[in-house]
């Protein structure tokens, strides 16, 4: 690492953090465990079942761990290991309560303390729109990945995701994603993840779901929209081959071609 002390992934040695309090609702992360943000929470875990089969075996990080639930869910897809980094200390505070299988560590996402070439699976999920300085982010995710490893990135596209959020420091569409990509001599493809058959029928009868739970708050939800949210699992959408119009969040894999097949449900019956 430059500038500061140099970790090693697996190092147990980690800065002790005693408040375990659940991480409050307050839109700059997605919360487990709480329906009305559960929408939010599947939509955001169907990406981690996307990359999961790629951590078998591996050493991970994730890079903006939030919660920690997708640092968990690496874990148990198989990761020899995965280091939870985040700056923000009641992130890494939770992490180290609630998943026993990653290892937390604080620390600045555009000064990652890894040295070089020590990952083989880099994930940030929902993190780059939240970073100003966006070049040097993925910049250090490559340095910190081996030559024959992959970094996932997912943002949301900005076509489709609501304006607004002012955690948000720049959001991407698809082009925007590729300019950011571009230039690092490795290959990267560019997919989408959209909803599945059961939330495209709910769509065609009622409407934009987002739209709908931005409406108003969960108390005012008609029950349909509330019922909906309540029932929402990460096998409701799917991730595609492109990121065409239409495509909710952006998946992008950089990293030596390796064919992946999408995850996708046949959708449950009803609405």
């Amino acid at each position: 690492m430059r500038g500061g002390r140099t970790i090693t992934p697996g190092d147990r040695r980690t800065v002790r953090l005693v408040d375990v309090r659940p991480l409050p609702v307050t839109g700059e992360r997605t919360v487990p465990g709480v329906w009305q943000e559960n929408y939010w929470f599947r939509r955001h875990e169907a990406a981690y079942h996307h990359v999961g089969p790629r951590a078998a075996g591996r050493r991970v990080l994730e890079a903006g761990c939030g919660e920690g639930y997708g640092a968990g869910l690496l874990s148990d897809a198989g990761a020899a290991s995965v280091d939870a980094l985040d700056y923000d200390a009641w992130s890494v505070a939770r992490v180290r309560a609630a998943y026993a299988g990653a290892r937390p560590v604080r620390g600045n996402l555009v000064a990652l303390p890894y040295a070089d070439a020590c990952f083989d699976l880099v994930v940030s999920l929902q993190t780059v729109e939240h970073l100003w300085e966006q070049p040097r982010f993925v910049r250090e995710c490559l340095r910190v990945l081996r030559a024959e490893g992959e970094l996932w990135l997912s943002t949301p596209d900005r076509r489709t995701f609501p304006p607004g959020n002012w955690f948000h420091a720049r959001e991407l569409d698809p082009g925007e994603l590729a300019a950011l990509l571009d230039g690092h001599a490795r290959p990267y493809r560019i997919r989408g993840l959209r909803h599945g058959a059961r939330l495209l029928r709910w769509e065609q009868r009622y409407g934009d779901p987002v739209a709908a739970q931005l409406a108003g708050p969960p108390e005012a939800w008609p029950h349909h929209l509330a019922e909906l949210v309540r029932s929402v699992s990460a096998e409701d959408f799917e991730v595609a081959d492109d990121g065409a119009p239409g495509c909710l969040d952006l998946v992008a894999v950089v990293g030596p071609e390796r064919p992946v097949k999408p995850r996708s449900s046949p959708g449950r019956r009803g609405v």
